[in-house]
């Protein structure tokens, strides 16, 4: 009996090892993206996973694209990097982008439908 809770605890840490390192969800209005990253975002090469969702169903065979950029400040300039998401079915895509610097970047994810519709969903990332 004294196994069990031991078990328990064992198993829970495993399950929590295997969390996202990076969540958020990014609305406008019917459409939702989840982002998902398995390492937390750093400076330099990081790699998302999006879920996106129309209406809470998943919206496949759309194009997506993000553009992560830092507005200029003094002393430093404009930062941007753009990327095309891979599709990889049931409304998961995947997109590799590069950052110069730590810092609050912002993001604008867009997504056109396979009809045309268009969407700009707007968030950022702290790395």
């Amino acid at each position: 009996m004294r196994l069990l809770p031991f078990a328990a605890t064992i198993l829970l840490a495993f399950i929590s090892l295997q969390a996202a390192a990076f969540e958020k969800t990014a609305r406008y209005r019917n459409l939702k993206v989840e982002m998902v990253s398995d390492k937390p975002l750093t400076p330099g090469t990081n790699r998302l996973k999006l879920k996106v969702l129309k209406g809470g169903m998943p919206l496949d065979d759309a194009k997506v694209a993000l553009k992560i950029f830092m507005p200029a400040m003094p002393g430093m300039p404009y930062m941007e990097s753009k990327t095309v998401a891979k599709p990889l079915g049931d409304g998961l895509y995947e997109a590799t982008f590069n950052t110069a610097m730590g810092g609050t970047w912002q993001v604008y994810i867009f997504v056109t439908t396979k009809a045309g519709k268009k969407y700009r969903i707007k968030t950022s990332l702290n790395l």
